[in-house]
């Protein structure tokens, strides 16, 4: 992908995840824009094409709804974390200490470890931000393991340790919300802590506030209806499916965790769509470009289009992969805020009374 069409996804991906211009005010920790280019340029050409920073620094400044998002997993090269001020529209490159710098690149490698080694790293990696001095850096760091700790199951004991780094790093660095909104990281936290089931707690009322967004999110979730088209012009009620059992799956082209998960989403369908499962997987990419992903996949399973995004904010989706279950009456039981294996899917299937026949 050229950089041209890297920005224009980056520009996507950042809109999606969080409108901290809402969550964070014009301190160096909160008011930052971290675009993982590399994500979709590839490693090697990042690193070739020079001008890549440049230019998509100045296009954040020029462009006003991106300054002040945050995309946190931290999957990026130290010389891609580009920070932003939106209040003076000052520039500011991190500068990452001798003791970061090894913890940057580590986290830029994650994906590309193999699960069962990549959740030893998780949690070494969670251990040693924590013995990091207090400061934004180190809250940024804590921060972007836990959005890169929930890509699968790496373990219940290596999520905590993720959760309590990060609870420590906003104890000993807090960052102001803004606009009566909780900034970022608290919900990041709580995410955590009511969907992950993790031991963490935090005495600000920007934690209280996060634990409660979530809460009324869910509320307008169990309430939710829409009406999508999928790929072969056919219409999608979300109301008028009581009867079965619902997994709405929320994902793109252009995303790693998404694509990781596919497989499987695809042969739970195999398995129980007999047994009354329904799964309908939601993207606000353009017909054209979904068609050709899905051409090149084996994936059988209904594929909605939402260009305008409607249902995605009606969800409250700010990031994905995310998944929805919903059992036979229509009452949400499970949930997940990122990519989920086989195994992970079971278990909110069995939550919906769906169970493996032996």
């Amino acid at each position: 992908m050229n950089v041209e069409a890297a920005f224009g996804e980056a520009k996507k991906v950042a809109l999606r995840i969080l409108n901290a211009s809402k969550s964070f005010d014009t301190e160096p920790a909160e008011a930052l824009c971290a675009l993982r280019i590399s994500s979709f340029v590839g490693t090697e050409d990042a690193e070739k094409k020079g001008g890549t920073v440049k230019m998509v620094h100045s296009r954040i400044h020029s462009t006003p709804l991106i300054t002040g998002l945050l995309i946190a997993a931290l999957s990026v090269f130290p010389a891609l974390l580009i920070f932003t001020y939106p209040a003076s529209a000052q520039r500011q490159q991190i500068v990452w200490s001798d003791q970061e710098t090894p913890i940057v690149q580590q986290l830029h490698s994650l994906r590309q470890l193999p699960d069962e080694k990549r959740a030893q790293v998780t949690k070494d990696l969670a251990l040693a931000i924590r013995k990091l001095p207090a400061s934004s850096n180190k809250l940024l760091l804590a921060n972007g393991l836990a959005n890169l700790a929930t890509e699968g199951d790496f373990g219940r004991d290596t999520l905590q340790e993720v959760a309590t780094t990060l609870a420590e790093a906003l104890r000993e660095q807090p960052p102001k919300g803004n606009n009566s909104q909780p900034a970022a990281p608290y919900i990041e936290l709580a995410e955590l802590v009511r969907y992950e089931h993790m031991q963490a707690s935090s005495d600000s009322p920007q934690f209280a506030a996060a634990v409660s967004k979530l809460v009324a999110d869910d509320q307008r979730r169990e309430r939710a209806d829409f009406t999508l088209t999928d790929l072969a012009g056919k219409s999608w009620r979300l109301q008028a499916l009581h009867g079965k059992v619902v997994l709405v799956n929320f994902w793109a082209t252009w995303c790693p965790p998404c694509r990781k998960e596919m497989p499987d989403l695809e042969a739970l369908y195999q398995q129980f769509k007999d047994q009354g499962l329904l799964i309908l997987a939601i993207s606000d990419e353009d017909i054209g470009k979904v068609s050709t992903f899905i051409a090149e996949h084996n994936t059988t399973y209904p594929i909605l289009l939402d260009p305008g995004r409607k249902v995605n904010q009606l969800f409250q989706v700010e990031g994905i992969p995310k998944s929805f279950v919903y059992d036979r009456d229509g009452k949400l039981v499970a949930e997940s805020i990122d990519m989920r294996t086989r195994k992970q899917f079971l278990e909110m299937l069995a939550q919906a009374g769906l169970h493996r026949r032996e």
